[in-house]
C-alpha cells in the first residue's frame, strides 16, 4: 500500500498551511512559483537531492515527491479557478444593469460649422439662378493646370505647393477644374457654383491646413462684363454678412482670367472705420475673380468674340472664420466638442 504525501512528507502541510492564507491571484501565483518554480521551488529542490540518495531508497523517495507535486499542481488548479469565478461574479455584479436608472442624456447632433456655412453660401447662390455642382478630388495635370492656361514651369506646379500622385495626377488644387469639365460638356448660357475640397502643401497653422474648402462661380453668356461680376458679388455678400457690407475691385493677376481683380468687402468688424482685423484699412481681401480668360474659351470651343464670362474662387474656411470671429482655423478640424456646442 502506497504511503499518502501528506502524512510522509513535511512540505504538504506546510504547503496546505499556506494555501488557505492566500487571497487573491497575485498570492497564489507566488506560492506556486515557491513551491513548483524550476530554480528555486521547494519541491523541485527536493527532487535534486534524489540523486544523492541509495538506489534502495530513491524509488520510495521520488514517488513520493512526485505524489506530492501532484497534489499541489491539483490544489493550485483547482484554487486558481475559485478565484477566477468570484472575479467573474464581481464583474457582472458591477457591471449589471439596472434598468430602474434613468437613461443616459444624448447631446442633440447639430451642423458642422464649416457645413453651416457651406449650405448658406449655396443656397444664397442657388436663389441667385446659380447650380451647384462637383467634381473628383483627384484631378488630372491637364484639368488642374494646363486647361486653366497655368503653363509648365509655372509656380504653382511645383511639388512644394501641389500634393502630386504621379506624374499626371494630383489631388485637385482648386476647384476650377470643374468648370472646365463643364464648360466642355455644355453649351452657354452656363451659371454654376463648384463648392468642394481641396489640398495643398501647406503647413498646418493658424490661418492654413492641407485640405481646406473653396467655392468656385462661373458666368458664361452674351454680354457679361466686370459689372456683373462686382453687382454679382456685392449682392451675395450683403445677403451673407450684412446689408451695408460694400465691396470693391483691385487689379490682380491670375492666369485663367483676364481682366483679374481681387475683391475686398467692407470690414464687418468696424464697419470700415478701421480695427486690428482690417489693420486699419476698413477693407478685408475675401476672394480672386475675374473675367474669365478668351484662351480657356477657345479651347473648351466657346466664341470668344461672342460669348464672355466672370469667374471667382473663395475659401468656405475663411468665410466661417470672419462669420464666427474665429482666430484659428484648426479649431474646425478638432472635433472638440466644446468648441463646437458654440454654434
Amino acid at each position: 500500500m502506497k504511503t499518502a504525501p501528506d502524512r510522509v512528507h513535511p512540505l504538504w502541510d506546510e504547503f496546505c498551511r499556506h494555501l488557505n492564507s492566500v487571497s487573491s491571484l497575485v498570492e497564489l501565483s507566488d506560492l506556486k512559483d515557491k513551491y513548483l518554480g524550476r530554480k528555486r521551488g521547494l519541491i523541485s529542490l527536493e527532487l535534486r537531492k534524489l540523486g544523492a540518495l541509495s538506489p534502495q531508497e530513491r524509488p520510495a523517495a521520488g514517488h513520493e515527491l512526485n505524489e506530492l507535486k501532484k497534489r499541489v499542481e491539483k490544489l493550485l488548479s483547482q484554487r486558481t479557478g475559485e478565484f477566477k469565478e468570484k472575479e467573474r461574479l464581481r464583474k457582472l455584479e458591477m457591471e449589471g444593469i439596472d434598468v430602474t436608472l434613468p437613461g443616459y442624456a444624448f447631446a442633440p447632433s447639430a451642423i458642422h460649422p464649416l457645413r453651416r456655412v457651406w449650405k448658406e453660401m449655396e443656397e444664397i447662390f442657388v436663389r441667385m439662378g446659380f447650380a451647384v455642382v462637383s467634381g473628383p478630388e483627384v484631378e488630372s495635370d491637364y484639368y488642374n493646370f494646363e486647361a486653366l492656361n497655368i503653363p509648365k514651369g509655372h509656380p504653382a506646379r511645383d511639388d512644394q505647393d501641389t500634393l502630386y500622385l504621379s506624374e499626371n495626377l494630383v489631388l485637385r488644387t482648386h476647384t476650377s477644374p470643374v468648370q472646365i469639365r463643364t464648360m466642355e460638356n455644355q453649351k452657354p448660357p452656363i451659371r454654376i457654383i463648384v463648392p468642394g475640397r481641396v489640398y495643398r502643401r501647406d503647413a498646418v497653422d493658424a490661418t492654413h491646413t492641407p485640405m481646406f474648402h473653396q467655392i468656385e462661380g462661373l458666368l458664361v453668356d452674351e454680354g457679361i462684363s466686370l459689372a456683373d461680376l462686382k453687382g454679382t458679388l456685392e449682392v451675395f455678400f450683403k445677403v451673407l454678412f450684412s446689408p451695408d457690407t460694400r465691396v470693391r475691385l483691385r487689379p490682380s493677376y491670375f492666369p485663367f482670367v483676364e481682366p483679374g481683380a481681387e475683391l475686398d468687402i467692407s470690414c464687418i468688424f468696424c464697419a470700415g472705420g478701421g480695427c486690428r482685423v482690417c489693420k486699419k484699412s476698413g477693407w478685408i481681401e475675401i476672394l480672386g475673380a475675374g473675367m474669365v480668360h478668351p484662351r480657356i474659351l477657345e479651347r473648351v470651343g466657346y466664341d470668344p468674340e461672342k460669348y464672355t464670362g466672370f469667374a471667382w474662387g473663395m475659401g468656405i474656411d475663411r468665410i466661417a472664420l470672419l462669420k464666427y470671429q474665429v482666430n484659428d482655423l484648426r479649431l474646425f478640424f478638432e472635433n472638440d466638442v466644446r468648441f463646437l456646442r458654440q454654434f
